[in-house]
């Protein structure tokens, strides 16, 4: 670690107020001591680099130009807000970045009133920003909504289903495309930057206000010819006709770390009558950090690193990663069965499709930020005799669910969800934790619902998958490592709908009977042996599916234990509610049995490592000892025996 950088005009500017109040000479001084203070900042805390390092000039210029917070600026994505942070009062606390109590790694309403809108999925924010500035113009309020999105944002419909409802807001909206991978049309030095500033000002849009009023007398033929005359000339110099089509004034492209280009712009757009409007602005990632701008991808998110080197900090060598688990087994897989794809929605290396993709290339989908279409995508594949896996995070399959159900399950394509991200995902927080899938896809007819325990299990569930052509098949595992089990040398292909007892004797009376689904086996597994110690004795069931329930299994235990608690790593609604429906209707409650359901809370639990966050779900080890003891009428002193 190195020491914390000296920023002297930084520390005169702890919110816009204060950073309204320099001298735009000062503006690069500033962006400069800025960008020392954000890379210093997440070197100790780890986060999102690259992406805020790219926008740390148009964060300067944005606060210094608009009337911030009364001009509502709404980051899409929010990964890249940590300059905006530094700048909106909270800089005092920008080293607790994703831990547990400290500041979201995404913007967040609850956390200043510069977050008017919290973001951590993407191409939302130019639907936000036009309710924030339809809702001023309804009722007299100043302010406008301004949405900073990015190039890849651009992928997916909803950013497009927003700019084509934008017109009614008028100049109260302003879009800024941050253009910092493959640029739309690259900037071309002082002179892209003279035309930007020339096509935003209030001489040319007055005389093109004049012009207008003028044609409009004209015929109507020759009113339209004019106008797109006018459209398409500026569009051959700057670009932007596609935005022109969708009722914006396109101004742009301009470089977006050249200040002294960039603030004239935003403030003759500020000034301007006409609109809305969407600025072109070139960036680039990782921007003044050198190991960032050369490797752009590796810098996206970092764990702590060394400012001088760039060396990040290495964790112990351990088991593999599940996604890496999942993307060789079907890389393998593929090598023999030419039927089988693979999808991802602009996450190739988060899902492990990366690697399948550099051995099976011509097989390999990035449809970019846009699961609605890649999971119907998938489901024609699959009516055409491909077998198809969307490999897509919990989180981001929520966007498709209309796709899911009437694409999907309706038509009983078999289509295969790897689900990656499943359960509670540590510094990213709530809006990228895999809480609800079990729930959402387990009350589908036709699907097959499955949840892998460890990596073992999750080779056998990837081949299970290959080999369903009956209907739609999903499997769902965690963030991180596997837990070290001996990795299958072939993969099996599983029964549909059965579990496997992993301790104890289904048939033999016991005590208590642990249904786990999914990856808190291994706490089942400890709370056992407490169990046993004080005398419970234990059996415990990788129940392995969701849908369809192995009822006999179920029913088995029933009988033959007197406490049958569930775990899992969702949302009411999942397992648990599956087993209490299907006991209940079979009577297997009658004779006294106690069943016990453990899932995640009806609660959004914030950014925490997630042993932290297991403890306030109360998933661990010691509340499946709690919840048996309960159970069992325990005295109090043995429930706080479990807690210890």
């Amino acid at each position: 670690m190195t020491n914390s950088p000296v920023t002297p005009l930084l520390d005169q500017v702890p919110t816009p107020n204060e950073l309204r109040k320099l001298k735009p000479e000062q503006l690069r001084q500033l962006s400069d001591e800025l960008r020392a203070e954000m890379i210093d900042a997440v070197s100790t805390s780890g986060g999102h680099l690259g992406s805020g390092l790219g926008v740390v000039e148009l964060t300067v210029a944005l606060h210094y130009v608009f009337n911030t917070p009364e001009d509502r600026l709404v980051w899409d994505v929010g990964h890249q807000c940590y300059p905006h942070k530094i700048i909106t009062g909270r800089r005092d606390r920008i080293r607790t970045l994703r831990q547990g109590g400290g500041l979201s790694g995404f913007t967040k309403r609850s956390e200043s009133e510069y977050d008017p809108f919290g973001a951590a999925h993407s191409s939302t924010s130019i639907s936000a920003a036009l309710g924030f500035a339809m809702a001023n113009k309804l009722s007299g309020k100043p302010g406008r909504g301004i949405a900073v999105i990015g190039d890849g944002a651009m992928s997916a419909g909803m950013a497009y289903e927003a700019m084509n409802n934008a017109a009614q807001a008028g100049n109260r909206l302003v879009v800024i495309l941050n253009d910092n991978d493959m640029s739309i049309a690259p900037p071309v030095g002082g002179l892209s930057a003279y035309l930007a500033r020339m096509v935003s000002s209030s001489e040319y849009l007055g005389l093109r206000s004049l012009a207008s009023r003028a044609v409009k007398k004209m015929s109507r033929r020759m009113h339209d010819a004019i106008g797109k005359a006018e459209e398409y000339t500026r569009g051959m110099v700057t670009g932007g006709t596609l935005f022109e089509e969708l009722g914006f004034y396109y101004v742009g492209p301009i470089d977006g770390h050249n200040l002294d280009h960039l603030v004239p712009v935003l403030e003759n757009v500020r000034d301007t009558s006409e609109g809305p409007v969407l600025i072109h602005v070139v960036t680039t990632k990782g921007k003044g950090y050198a190991p960032a701008e050369e490797s752009a991808d590796k810098y996206h998110g970092v764990p702590k690193f060394n400012v001088v080197t760039g060396e990040k900090q290495k964790g112990s060598a351990g088991p593999p990663a599940y996604q890496n688990v999942f993307g060789d087994t079907l890389a393998d897989l593929a090598d023999s069965d030419k039927r089988i794809c693979a999808i991802t929605a602009a996450m190739p290396s988060g899902t492990g499709i990366d690697r399948f993709a550099k051995r099976h290339p011509e097989r390999s989908f990035d449809v970019g930020i846009a699961e609605q279409h890649g999971v119907t995508f998938a489901a024609g594949l699959a009516a055409q005799g491909m077998r198809p896996f969307a490999a897509i995070y919990s989180t981001f399959l929520q966007r498709a669910y209309d796709q899911v159900v009437h694409d999907v399950a309706i038509q009983n394509l078999p289509v295969r969800f790897a689900i990656d991200r499943a359960g509670l995902v540590g510094a990213d927080g709530s809006t990228h934790a895999g809480s609800f899938d079990i729930t959402y896809l387990a009350t589908l007819p036709n699907f097959v619902v499955m949840a892998a325990a460890d990596e073992a299990e999750l080779v056998h569930m990837t081949y299970t998958a290959v080999e369903h052509d009956e209907g739609p098949i999903a499997f769902r595992y965690p963030r991180g490592n596997g837990v070290g089990v001996p990795m299958p040398e072939t993969p099996q292909k599983l029964e549909i709908g059965k579990g496997r007892i992993v301790r104890g004797d289904a048939n033999k009376p016991a005590k208590v009977a642990i249904l786990s689904l999914g990856a808190r086996l291994e706490e089942a597994k400890k709370a056992a042996d407490t169990l046993e110690a004080k005398g419970l004795s234990t059996t415990i069931a990788d129940m392995r599916f969701a849908k369809p329930l192995d009822e006999d299994l179920i029913a088995r235990l029933a009988r033959s234990h007197e406490v049958v608690v569930t775990i899992e790593e969702g949302a009411i609604g999942g397992l648990g509610a599956h087993v209490l429906t299907f006991a209940t209707d079979e009577g297997l409650t009658d004779a006294g049995l106690k069943i016990r359901t453990m899932r995640l809370p009806d609660i959004f639990i914030d950014q925490d490592s997630p042993e932290k966050q297991y403890d306030i779900a109360k998933l661990n080890a010691p509340h499946i000892v709690e919840t048996v003891l309960k159970a069992l009428k325990h005295n109090s002193a043995s429930v706080e025996e479990a807690r210890a």
